[in-house]
């Protein structure tokens, strides 16, 4: 595995590929990021944005989405995956935000992981983006990124994976590492075809040296 030195070598040539990396989901405030990330769940970012302007338009707050009938809120997220799950969860993450938090987003981990719909990940994201609360979400760019690069064990599970990085990296550059790792796996580290050959990474890379060895041997 990478060591904490080589680690922050690799996250420093992120930054320098993708230095001004941040979240896609667009969003005004707090409340409308959390909702944008629970849709995100197996969803592309792009596909979320296309709905978020009118959906919010439609119910600004979370009383808004409280009142309105299950039927409707379906109707208007019908095109995300899962979208009948999604809505139950945004109906009953207002719910609770209402009955719980005085209508605001909670502001630490924990407390948001209570909200229907709410995983760490989905915390983490909340956190980082909307409060700037250190936190290191693990979607699929990152965990794949991190075992591409040998930060983390092969086996390792999301949760591990998390917890590697927070030990191997600073935690003022948790949020920051987050979005370029993510940048890195979603334009570059493909899942299906990484851009091993112009990689400047190349180097620290086991994965990718394999890759090319293999392809140079067909």
């Amino acid at each position: 595995m990478l060591s904490k030195k080589k680690t922050l070598e690799a996250i420093d040539v992120m930054a320098e590929m993708f230095p001004n990396a941040e979240g896609e989901l667009i969003h005004k405030n707090s409340f409308e990021l959390l909702i944008a990330v629970i849709l995100s769940a197996q969803a592309t970012d792009v596909s979320v944005n296309k709905i978020t302007p009118a959906l919010f338009e439609k119910f600004p707050t979370p009383q808004a989405f409280v009142e309105a009938p299950l039927e409707e809120i379906e109707n208007s997220i019908r095109t995300i995956g899962l979208f009948r799950n999604k809505a139950k969860h945004i109906k009953g993450c207002c719910e609770m935000l209402i009955r719980d938090f005085n209508g605001e987003v909670p502001q630490t981990i924990p407390e948001l992981m209570k909200l229907p719909g709410v995983g760490r990940k989905t915390a983490n994201v909340v956190a980082g983006d909307a409060f700037g609360i250190p936190a290191i979400a693990v979607d699929t760019h990152v965990e794949r990124v991190s075992k591409r690069l040998r930060i983390v064990k092969q086996s390792a599970s999301v949760i591990e994976v998390e917890k590697t990085l927070m030990q191997k990296i600073p935690k003022e550059r948790w949020v920051d590492t987050h979005h370029r790792m993510i940048f890195f796996g979603r334009y570059h580290c493909l899942a299906r075809a990484p851009k091993c050959e112009t990689c400047p990474l190349l180097y620290l890379c086991e994965e990718g040296q394999k890759r090319l060895n293999v392809n140079e041997k067909k």
